[in-house]
Parts: C-alpha cells; structure tokens; sequence
C-alpha cells in the first residue's frame, strides 16, 4: 500500500520534485559511494523487495559493498562488508553511533525514550548503563535462572501431553509463549501469557507484543517524505501506533503502581537478586542517582524495550535452530547425543550442565549467522560528515549494516550457505562483536546490551527440547523439503511456523 501511494504521489508532485532534486544534485560535489539508479521522489525504494536483506545483498554484487541509495527523502549507505564494518567500528565508531528519529519510535517508545531508539549522548549512556545493572549484567542474568528453569518445565510438560496423544506441535507458538513469560517475570514480575485461552483464541498479549514488533518496523511517510508526514494521519497509520501504546501504557501504570505499593510495605526485606526490572527501576528513581530523569514515560519505554529485544528474537532463534537440525537429521542426533550424555539420567538441566554441552553452542552460532534475528541492522545516522574508503558521507546519512549478507560471504566463510555447526568447533568467534563477520548481536557501542540474557535462554530451551524428545516432520514429510521461507520483519521469522512431532525419550 505504501509504495503504491509513493508512486501516486510521484505521478501528481513530479515536475516541482524533479527541479528540486536537479537543483541539489547540481549543488553536490561530493565522491559518494557506487549507486543504484532510483526514481524520481522515491529513489531506490521499490528496489528493497519482501524481503530487503536478500535485495540490498544483490544489489551490493553488483555495486560494491559500500552502497549509496535513497529512500525517499533519505541519503543511505548500506555496508555489506566485515572489512568495511570493522573500519566503521575502530575508527568511526562514534560518527556511527547515532539513530534517526522514526515516527514509530516516537509514538510507540514516548518519544524514542528507550536504549534502541534513542539518540546517542548522556541519556542512552545512563539508560543503557540502568537496564544491565537491572536485568542484563551476568549476575542478574543468574539469578534469574529459576525462572526459565520454571517456565521452561511448564513447556516441556505440554509438549508431553501432546506426544501422549501422539499430536504435532507448533514450536513457533510454544516458545513466543515461554519467552514472553521468561521476558515477563524477569521485567514486570508476572506472567503474561498463555498459549490460548478456552475458545482457542490467542492470548491479548501476544498478539498485542506481535503488533508492537510490526510496527515498530513499519516505514511512515514522515520517515521518508517530512512534508508528507500528514498522510500517516490520513490513512490511519498514527491512529493505530497509538492504540498500541495505549494499551501497553494501561498494562505498565498497573504493574509499576503495584511495585511501588509492594516496595513501600518491604523496604527492610530487600532480596534484590530476586527483583524483577521494575523494582529496580524504582529504587533508582527514588534514590536519584541518575545522570538523567527517570520519569514514568521513561520507565515504560525501557520496559518495552526489553519485550521487544527479549521475546521475539530468542524464540525466532531457537526455532530457526530447530527448523536446521530437522533439516539435517544427523546434526539432530549429535546435538542430541551431547546433550544427553552430559546430563546423563537427571530430572532436569541446569546451567553448569549447558556450559559442557560444546556442540548445542556451535548450533545456536551457526543458526544465527544464517539466520540473524535482525537481518539488517537498527539505522544508524552520521553526526557528521567523514570519509570512509575513500568515499565521502555526509552528515545525517542513514547507514544499514546488512548482517545476513555479511555473515553469508562466500569470501569469508567456506560453504557459507550450508548449515555446519562445526565450523565453531574449537573457533574462538563469540558473540561480543569484535569479529565484524559475525555480529548476530550488532556492534560497536550500538551492541545489543541483552546478548548474554538471549543467549543463556536460547541454549537452555534448545537443550531441552533436544534432551526430552526426539523430533520428526508430521505426516512422512521428507527433511531436505522443509519450508525455510522467510517473513521480513523486526525479526525475521519462518513464514510458515514450524510444526514437528515429539516422541518422548526415556532416559
């Protein structure tokens, strides 16, 4: 629909748009990167596809892995290239370190008042530094351990119930409800969800926590055209970020209202391994400590932040390695043998028992190289102008790393299309973003600061599902012809969900 009315508008603003466009072009001196030839108005936007990290990685063959476009009203650099991120990160780091204002973060996020979308300065450096002291530092990440612990058993009992009756399961819906969960008790205290409630409709709020990830994703016409910015009001695109917000802001004002009055009644009883997100919050507006103001919008944007970054991704990382490892039935039985000679005939996995299991660590890495939970990452925008490889960037340029290209380059990795867990076998590659061709979790000072909580749940609930059942396509569906289709998104997911049948496995 957006680009249909981009191309209407290209039809009724053409002539003055074209003079203008003449009229910079002629202005600019600048030695920019290769190009894309693009449209009049709405530059190379109808070259991005369903599918935009797959379409950016074609057009980059062809025009360098330093790509300059223009989508709409925005000048965009997109990096394909672990050499050219490298030089980005060490000697630039800080020119590439800021965010473009997108008109969902605004709505959605009070204002980009969150870790992603807000700007770079003193206020992401304290609100970045304020969600790793409460909730994302290694020892809170420990503590918290007893609830994925809980909330990983109530999964796997379902999914006894379903090999009982000798059903299939949807993993894609089964682990966006334990995330959410394990997301939910570790930020707000609480349970949030179920798989479905009695008439079999999904519950509130995943749905509403999909609907928060679209849109979070969605262009608006004042990201690419700000004079046209009125036409997200017409076509209603503003009347439904709002809604969303709405909806969270009446979920939120509860839960922090009910931890004051709970923090009030407790204040000599202070357990503060075991408080959620929000006690912490709490205590650091009252002690007022902060480098910046903690108000009530920003403690909603920073607990929204950590449901956006925590739920979706993991879950979409745990079944894209389960969806590989049904593809490659011999992967399956050597992940499954690891797993189950180390925990050998114990009623459950703790983590001392994952830290052992070497091989389920190269399955997650080789999973998210090829299948990064953000394809492309987060914009980031130049605070000034530079020159990098000998190309001239201006100022307030938007720049896309495109992580599914680079971690796929066939110059880097041998056999980079294939599924090969044991290409980390004895690497010494991590997640921290130092090795610029391999950056699932981004990098730089825009690394993602949930990593560690991400990775210790998604090795924990993939070794479960490995350890308590062995899995099989329904209906004699033959493994090479499993469906791995994409959905771009936030995060982007199988199309279609993966359903697999459980047998249960006695140890």
């Amino acid at each position: 629909m957006l680009v249909s009315l981009l191309l209407l508008l290209l039809l009724l603003l053409s002539p003055f748009l074209i003079l203008r466009l003449k009229l910079s072009r002629n202005k600019s001196k600048l030695n920019l990167p290769p190009s894309p030839p693009g449209l009049p108005i709405i530059g190379n936007l109808h070259q991005l596809g369903s599918l935009p990290h797959r379409s950016l990685k074609d057009l980059s063959s062809k025009y360098g892995p330093l790509m300059f476009m223009h989508l709409g009203h925005s000048p965009t650099l997109v990096v394909s290239s672990a050499e050219i991120t490298r030089d980005i990160i060490k000697n630039h780091d800080i020119v590439f370190s800021n965010r473009p204002k997108t008109t969902a973060g605004d709505v959605l996020l009070y204002g980009s008042k969150d870790i992603g979308f807000s700007s770079y300065g003193e206020y992401w450096r304290e609100a970045r530094k304020t969600c790793v002291l409460g909730l994302l530092s290694n020892k809170k990440v420990q503590s918290l351990h007893y609830v994925k612990e809980e909330e990983v058993a109530i999964m796997i009992n379902k999914i006894r119930s379903s090999c009982l009756s000798r059903g299939s399961v949807s993993l894609a819906e089964m682990l966006q409800t334990v995330t959410n969960n394990i997301v939910s008790r570790s930020v707000l205290g609480r349970r949030v969800e179920e798989e479905s409630t009695a008439g079999g409709k999904s519950n509130k709020f995943g749905e509403l926590s999909k609907r928060l990830l679209i849109q979070l994703g969605s262009i608006s016409f004042r990201d690419l055209f700000p004079s046209f910015g009125w036409l997200d009001v017409v076509t209603g695109h503003i009347g439904r970020l709002k809604a969303t917000t709405r909806e969270f802001d009446a979920l939120f004002d509860q839960v922090i209202e009910e931890h004051r009055i709970s923090a009030m009644s407790h204040e000599d009883n202070d357990q503060s391994d075991k408080k959620d997100l929000v006690y912490a919050l709490l205590k650091l507006q009252k002690d007022g400590k902060l480098g910046i103001e903690l108000t009530q919008d920003n403690l909603k944007a920073l607990l929204l932040d950590m449901f956006t970054g925590g739920t979706q991704t993991t879950a979409t990382t745990v079944e894209w390695a389960m969806a590989e490892l049904a593809k490659n039935p011999k992967l399956l039985k050597k992940a499954q043998e690891e797993v189950r000679r180390v925990v050998k005939n114990k009623s459950s996995i703790n983590m001392d028992d994952v830290d052992q299991m070497h091989y389920l660590k190269c399955v997650i890495k080789e999973s998210l190289r090829l299948h990064p939970a953000g394809t492309i990452s987060f914009p980031r925008e130049t605070s000034t102008s530079v020159n990098l490889g000998g190309y001239d960037i201006p100022a307030k340029t938007i720049v896309y790393m495109n992580v599914w290209a680079i971690q796929r380059d066939p110059k880097v990795w041998d056999r980079a299309e294939e599924f090969l867990p044991e290409r980390f076998i004895n690497s010494t590659i991590d997640f921290n973003g130092q090795h610029f061709d391999f950056i699932p979790f981004g990098t730089g000072r825009r690394f993602c600061p949930g990593m560690l909580f991400g990775k210790v749940a998604a090795e924990y609930l993939l070794a479960n599902l490995l350890y308590w059942f062995d899995w099989k396509l329904p209906g004699g569906a033959v493994d090479a012809n499993l469906d791995m289709t994409e959905e771009y998104g936030l995060a982007v997911t199988k199309k279609h969900p993966l359903i697999l049948m459980p047998t249960l496995y006695s140890p």
